[in-house]
Formats: C-alpha cells, structure tokens, sequence
C-alpha cells in the first residue's frame, strides 16, 4: 500500500513540476499603418461607358498575430482599408468620384521552407462597400458598390538583412471565391429601390461575374526603434450582371510603419522563460 501511495504522489509531483515548466508562448501583435497612392483606371456602365483615369490615394491598417492555437503554425490577420480617388473622362470634362472601405479577417497556415523563407496558405472573409460619383450625371450620378465575400490568401515571406539591417519581404495574394454582392438593374434609378422595387439587387459572385485579384508586395527595414515598410499594389477589380460591366484597375506606392507590441494579459505574466513567435519576422 505505501508503494502505491508513493507512486500516486511521484505522478502527481512529476504533473505538477511539467505544468510549472510549461510556459504558454508569448504571440506579439504586428500592427502595420500605412498610406497609399497612385492611379486608378475606372469604367462603370451604369454611369458611363467611357474609361476614366486620374489618382486615388488609401490609409491601410494591417494586423498579424500568431493563433493561440498552434501558434508555430497558424497565423491571423486584420485588414482594414479606407480609399477614396477622383477620375476624369478622356476629354478630361467630367469628373467621377470614389470613395470605398473594406475590412478583411483570416487565417493562414504557415510553413518553413528554408532558413527565413516561409510560404502563407490560407482563407479570409470581408465586407466591402462604397460609392462612384460622376458630377456630370442628372439620372443617375451614384453607384452603389457592396460586397461579401470568402476567399483565398496566401503569400510568401522572406527574412534577411543588409548590412547589419533586418529586412522581410513580403508579396501576398488574394482572391475571392465565392460570396454575394449589390447591383442594381441596368439604368434603373436608385429612386425606383427607394419606392420598393427590390428585386434583382443580391448577386451570387464566383469568378465568372465578381474578381478581384489584389497583389500586395512590401519590404519591412526593422531600424533600431523603428521599422519602415515600403510597397506597392496592384488590385484588379471587375464585375458583370444586369448587362452592367465595372472595371477598377489602380496601382499604388506604399508607406508606413509598423510595431510590435503585447496584449495586455501578456504583461500580467511572468515571461522571463516563455518562447516568442512572431507572426512575420
């Protein structure tokens, strides 16, 4: 019997000591907040069938963090876009104005290839919604743009340095699969939906009527105290229902900043011996 006792004890000790060594890992948050600018190349049918050109400009806020669940492996993202832009006709004697935000959640498994290179593959859900302006219209001077949609991510990851100067590069891609999205009939006026005709306004979107391919490229220099991130995108937008056809091409310069900072449990703990993973570097 005092065998059997000092075996439970000796588990139950050995469980005691594993649980005091087994430190959750610290997961520090990257926020990333950056402006945008460049050109946008825009036609929408319902207000003009002419291209219209001219600059658009975006403030970004990007959030990474490794999941607490299997952190070595999955990592979670949050992006949030506010872009707005202004176009002109070939002729340059109309304006259309543009304003959009969107915001974007995913996750993303991560695997090491070599020593800094990493390859993110991964799905996200977002919400967009915004507005075309053309001043030159009387009938109908507005487009309404919504969407919801589930799509596929993924991106590459590479951590190096030049002269002494930690760099990650990064390109990242994203593509809608499938989700819904507003439009209204071909020439019928906002008015009309405001009396109630609703019908025809939710639209299935698969890569057949609704893409978007946003490519995202961007190089951190992590200075002491500092890190700068320089980039550029490239987002490719097109839809087709109810014999309406909107193409939104734009090209943009990225800069910004980005920090690592820790939750506020975080700090409650004592993490001395704990392991860090980051999300990105």
């Amino acid at each position: 019997m005092k065998d059997i006792l000092a075996g439970i004890m000796l588990i139950l000790a050995t469980g005691v000591s594993m649980a005091q060594n087994d430190v959750a890992p610290i997961r520090p948050v990257l926020s990333a907040y950056t402006i945008e600018a460049g050109s946008s190349h825009v036609v929408d049918t319902y207000l003009s069938p002419l291209h219209y050109s001219g600059w658009h400009m975006a403030l970004g806020y990007d959030r990474m963090q490794a999941m607490k669940y299997d952190p070595e492996h999955w990592v979670q993202q949050l992006i949030g876009r506010l872009s707005f832009g202004a176009t002109k006709n070939p002729v340059r004697s109309a304006t259309r104005w543009q304003a959009m935000i969107d915001v974007n959640w995913g996750m993303q498994r991560r695997f090491s290839l070599s020593q800094g290179l990493k390859v993110f593959v991964g799905g996200s859900s977002g919400i967009e919604a915004g507005a075309y302006y053309n001043s030159s219209n009387s009938n109908n001077p507005v487009a309404a743009k919504s969407a919801w949609t589930i799509n596929a991510i993924g991106g590459l990851i590479y951590n190096t340095s030049f002269k002494q100067v930690p760099i990650c590069l990064q390109y990242r891609i994203e593509y809608p699969l499938t989700g819904i999205f507003f439009s209204q009939q071909y020439d019928e006026l906002y008015y009309e939906i405001f009396l109630g005709n609703h019908s025809g306004l939710v639209h299935w979107a698969w890569p057949g009527n609704f893409s978007r391919l946003n490519n995202y490229l961007a190089a951190d220099f992590r200075f002491s105290g500092l890190t700068v991130r320089l980039g550029y995108r490239l987002r490719v937008f097109s839809s087709k229902v109810n014999n309406i056809v909107t193409r939104d091409i734009s090209h943009m310069a990225i800069v910004g900043f980005t920090t690592e900072w820790l939750s506020f449990g975080t700090k409650k703990r004592d993490l001395s011996k704990a392991k860090i993973i980051r999300a990105l570097y």
